[in-house]
């Protein structure tokens, strides 16, 4: 049974910074980590594969957000910088057991997902 928790957000001003945490327990390959504004569809923002460590971002943010992990934890961290009132959404890691690169950006490719995370950003 995999499980997975996703906390750390809160309110920023413009230009801080934010780090969510994304414990997991369970065997996952895929890690991902989706945002959903008031009014839209679930957004990818960055995911990671577990096997190599590769990492994938959409252009929106790849220049500002940092997908890391802690083994010994079993823990995915996404560090934002930079932060923009666009930020501003609730925020979610997902874990898959497989995904292939082509459905990377999909929520639907993604099998167990947080509780979800607020980050406001205030201008």
């Amino acid at each position: 049974q995999v499980q997975v928790a996703d906390s750390g957000g809160g309110s920023v001003q413009t230009g801080g910074s934010v780090r969510l945490s994304c414990p997991t327990s369970g065997r996952s390959v895929t890690m991902g980590w989706f945002r959903q504004a008031p009014g839209k569809d679930r957004e990818f923002v960055a995911a990671v594969y577990r096997r190599n460590s590769h990492t994938y971002y959409s252009d929106s943010v790849k220049d500002r957000f940092t997908i890391s992990r802690d083994n010994a934890k079993n823990t995915e961290y996404l560090q934002i910088n930079n932060l923009k009132p666009e930020d501003t959404a609730i925020y979610y890691c997902a874990s898959a057991s497989s995904v292939i690169l082509s459905t990377l950006r999909d929520p639907r490719s993604y099998h167990h997902w947080g509780q979800g995370t607020q980050v406001t950003v205030s201008s």
